[in-house]
């Protein structure tokens, strides 16, 4: 079995401490802007500042990488976000909080667009899905302790895991500065781009790459957007448990995503993106739109473990997809970026409108909604073609002919 080349395991290393301290101020977030008086809905739009500044910076990140390379615009990134959470921790009103959380946007789509444009790069064809799936999981494993961190440090106040999560992207960013020195160094001018790049126009042409676009706006509603500014909410207002067990679900979520994760990878590899993709979306609809309807704590737990393992199993395989689709290509990319930028625009809308509808018609019609969204992608993916090299045979999916350079 092919190797794994050693810079994405620094990507893996880097990721689980950002995910470790991204999980940290999960728990935190919703209440610490619902202590500053403020509605559900504003409470989420914290969340969704987040993301709105990554959706709009995305087209700019893709060029900055094309100008100055990924491990640069990735180390830059990791700094601004730092700056902006050790910020959040001393926000003394709601517009302070909104303010300096959604400048953490701006970092954060440059270290992401940058970790993807590695990743393509540097992954074989024939292992793309175990290579999606181990990164996947590398966040997840952050994802699972960092909520249950981020719940014991509540205890300590609000704000302290704003803190600590600046401190863990100050270690990241010494990872990566020290052990990925020879990837995504600046692009020498002298030499030409590779040729077939994929442009957005011509990728959108693609059912396939469709599909994927659909897939991950409803991980960026569902999985980055409801899950972290809703699902709190639902557990303390809706459930009346306290601000621990918010975290505790937000954990149970993860690990019904590792799990799925485990096998996930290499079941795509061997046997399809389609067949791993549509069971984990039908999983994580139906899930997900039960949620609303749990009468205690336990369902509750049991209903986010289940749309954690759904969202694990359709997760790390559209992003294979996404890389047998645009296939080895140049830094940078509008195909790329409007793929963060898809996964960006579900995580600014989904908290904003699932947590004004639970304020106007309550928890069950919100995660309701969100099941549906959820619903609209699979039938996406009923239709896209297969791409597995280990199915279809071969290397990219689009043809020469359908590349252009319409970057």
């Amino acid at each position: 079995m092919r190797r794994i080349p050693r810079g994405i395991w620094v990507l893996l290393a880097a990721n689980v401490v950002i995910a470790l301290g991204y999980g940290l101020i999960a728990p935190a977030l919703p209440a610490f802007a619902r202590s500053f008086d403020v509605s559900f809905t504003a409470a989420s739009a914290v969340v969704s500042a987040f993301a709105v500044m990554r959706l709009l910076f995305a087209p700019a990140t893709g060029r900055l990488v094309t100008v100055f390379g990924e491990r640069r615009i990735y180390l830059i990134g990791l700094l601004i976000v730092a700056a902006s959470t050790f910020a959040c921790a001393f926000a003394h009103t709601y517009w302070q909080l909104l303010l300096f959380r959604a400048a953490g946007g701006i970092g954060s789509t440059m270290f992401t667009v940058s970790a993807m444009a590695l990743l393509i790069r540097m992954s074989p064809g024939d292992i793309r899905g175990r290579v999606s799936g181990y990164f996947s999981a590398g966040f997840l494993i952050g994802n699972i302790t960092g909520p249950l961190i981020g719940s014991a440090l509540v205890n300590f106040g609000l704000r302290m895991p704003f803190v600590v999560y600046s401190i863990a992207l100050l270690i990241a960013s010494v990872v990566v500065a020290t052990q990925l020195r020879d990837q995504g160094g600046r692009p020498d001018p002298s030499v030409a781009a590779p040729a077939g790049v994929v442009g957005f126009r011509s990728a959108l042409h693609d059912n396939t790459y469709r599909a994927i676009l659909s897939s991950n706006f409803v991980q960026g509603w569902a999985s980055m957007g409801v899950r972290v500014a809703v699902v709190p909410l639902f557990i303390t207002d809706g459930l009346d448990e306290g601000a621990a067990m918010a975290g505790v679900a937000l954990a149970v979520f993860a690990v019904g995503n590792v799990a799925a994760i485990v096998v996930a990878g290499r079941l795509s590899d061997g046997l399809g993106r389609r067949p791993v993709m549509l069971p984990g979306l039908a999983i994580a609809a139906v899930a997900t739109a039960a949620l609303g309807f749990a009468p205690n704590l336990l369902v509750a737990l049991a209903l986010c473990l289940a749309a954690g393992a759904g969202s694990g199993l359709f997760a790390p395989t559209h992003q294979a997809a996404l890389a047998d689709v645009l296939g080895n290509r140049q830094q940078g990319g509008s195909a790329l970026a409007a793929y963060g930028m898809s996964s960006d625009l579900g995580a600014v809308s989904g908290p904003i409108i699932v947590g004004f509808v639970a304020d106007r018609a309550g928890f069950a019609p919100a995660f309701l909604l969100t099941g549906a969204v959820t619903a609209l992608a699979f039938v996406m993916w009923c239709v896209a073609d297969e791409t597995a090299p280990a199915v279809v045979g071969g290397g990219p999916h689009l043809t020469d002919v359908e590349r252009d350079t319409d970057e």
